[in-house]
């Protein structure tokens, strides 16, 4: 093995062992009242490096997690950025053919998996027999012959063994997106885009000395979770883990109250539901330092709630993609109100510019792609080289969102060229929903678009054009056609049956005429014929 040099040290790894060594007795990590300082998390990270390695991975090699938020998924990280591995995180959420394409597509060696998914992680494991070994974790029973328990893996390795030296620029992380073609494309980030997306971060918003415990309520898999998570490990601060599942307004204050955070992502949905919490006035939030939203735009009337009920805290919204390692723009909190609507200015480190179809810069005030470039944005998408060639074209990141700027050069964002449908938080591109519908031997054609929801923000409709009149299919018969395909947030809640979808000139479907015409909630019937709505239930 290599030995490290003295100017290495980018890896979130370095990160755990300089902490390690300054503050061993510092909880690095809680969740459910389970504690891991950083001396023990360094151990147990050690621990699995000798596991993986075992196991065949080695520098480059990919290893797959799935599994719901925890204390294990974290350690993953860790290990894999110590030996040079590239971790690729996987949405528990997904149906087993979902996680199969993932898995051949990254070439993963290795998975380590929670148990309760271990059964939708073995349905999609056996069409893919590049992954060798599969580490379960949370066991509580016997395991298959295939199976190994993560824990008594950590329990029989070393406690310690020799470093890699791992290259800044090299992958950390493959992080899935959904792409217009229907099948996910991996964002690859490297270790020096994560370093300095975190440092950007920390120099744009001005992070007190005083916010030393972080709330992760989003999903590990996600960029926004992993940013999180390298934020506090950066400073050495405690991660307070919240458990995956159905966001729980009273639960996450209780969280804030008794663990004295000082900084949190949520959705302005979950923001207002924290807000409306009963007797929140008479809780003790004075650890709040930063609060912070994203993934869709907060009303005046929720932004004066929040600054009314959290006076000692900073507000700030995010913007951004996974294949920006998170973050691009950022909306400080004393322009929130003055700018309503808005994302922000770009972040520090990241290039902007709002330009046309031929690459050209829109005036002022006129409706652009925005394209990045930067130290932050990633390097490809794994195994996809014409994708990656189309979103680098003319040598800038292209986003696919439509926005403006205004006369002060704040960014506005008016629509999305990749039909992306944001529904609580979770990205769904139309492209990947319409692919699954238009297998169905009953549909001509089909549309989906994103339609306000009054929960999640928007959530995913489906305009079919039916095969043929005897072939009619019902909104259940798509709904059900879809759960076996697709992940359960990604299935349409409405379904409309129309007899043909509009075109423009160009044969291309007009998308904002289905949003104006069918979007709209209505009184719908059970078993629409063209030009109706079909009842879908949540």
């Amino acid at each position: 093995m290599n030995t490290p040099s003295a100017y290495s040290g980018m890896t979130i790894s370095d990160q755990l062992a300089r902490h390690a060594r300054s503050i061993p007795d510092a909880v690095a990590l809680r969740m459910d009242g389970v504690d891991r300082t950083y001396g023990q998390l360094n151990v147990r990270v050690d621990r699995l490096v000798h596991v993986l390695g075992a196991r065949g991975v080695g520098p480059g090699d990919r290893v797959v997690v799935m599994m719901y938020n925890g204390l294990e998924p974290v350690e993953v990280f860790f290990a894999c950025a110590r030996m040079g591995a590239v971790c690729v995180p996987v949405n528990f959420r997904l149906h087993a053919d979902e996680v199969a394409y993932q898995l051949a597509d990254s070439g993963a060696v290795v998975a380590v998996v929670e148990d309760g998914l271990a059964a939708t992680f073995a349905r999609a494991w056996k069409n893919v027999p590049t992954v060798r070994h599969c580490l379960v974790a949370g066991a509580a029973g016997e395991l298959g012959a295939d199976l190994e328990s993560y824990e008594d893996a950590l329990r029989e390795a070393p406690k310690s063994g020799a470093r890699v030296a791992v290259d800044p620029h090299a992958p950390a992380f493959i992080m899935y997106t959904s792409g217009t073609t229907g099948r996910p494309k991996g964002a690859v980030l490297t270790h020096y885009n994560l370093a300095v997306q975190t440092m950007s971060r920390f120099a744009h918003i001005g992070v007190p000395s005083d916010c030393r415990a972080w709330l992760i309520s989003t999903p590990l898999f996600h960029i926004g979770g992993l940013a999180a998570l390298l934020s506090s490990v950066m400073v050495g601060g405690r991660t307070v883990i919240a458990r995956s599942g159905r966001f729980d307004p009273v639960g996450t204050l209780d969280l804030l109250e008794r663990e004295r955070i000082g900084y949190v992502f949520l959705v302005p949905a979950q923001w207002q539901a924290v807000c409306d919490v009963p007797g929140i006035a008479e809780r003790d939030l004075s650890a709040l330092r930063l609060i912070s939203w994203g993934a869709a735009p907060a009303t005046k009337a929720l932004l004066l709630r929040m600054i009314e009920t959290f006076p000692g805290a900073r507000l700030l919204s995010v913007f951004g993609q996974t294949e920006t390692s998170a973050v691009s723009t950022v909306l400080l909190g004393e322009e929130a109100l003055r700018k309503i609507g808005s994302v922000g200015t770009p972040l520090v480190n990241v290039e902007v510019r709002i330009v046309d179809e031929q690459m050209n810069d829109v005036p002022r005030g006129e409706i652009g792609e925005i394209v990045y470039r930067g130290p932050t944005i990633m390097t490809a998408y794994w195994n996809k080289p014409a994708e990656t060639a189309a979103a680098f074209a003319g040598g800038w990141f292209h986003s696919g969102d439509l926005v403006r700027q205004d006369e002060d050069g704040y960014i506005y964002v008016v629509d999305r060229l990749k039909d992306m449908i944001i529904s609580g938080g979770e990205n769904i591109y139309s492209a990947e929903v319409e692919e699954a519908i238009a297998a169905h031997p009953g549909v001509a054609e089909v549309a989906v678009v994103g339609v306000p929801d009054e929960r999640w923000g928007e959530t995913p409709l489906a305009v079919v054009v039916p095969a043929s009149e005897g072939g009619l299919p019902t909104a259940e018969d798509i709904r059900e056609w879809c759960r076996t395909r697709l992940a359960a947030y990604k299935v349409p809640r409405r379904v409309t049956v129309i007899a043909e979808l509009p075109r423009n000139a160009s044969g291309k479907v007009r998308k904002h005429e289905l949003r104006q015409a069918y979007g709209p909630a209505a009184t719908i019937p059970t078993n629409a014929r063209p030009g109706g709505d079909s009842a879908a239930g949540s």
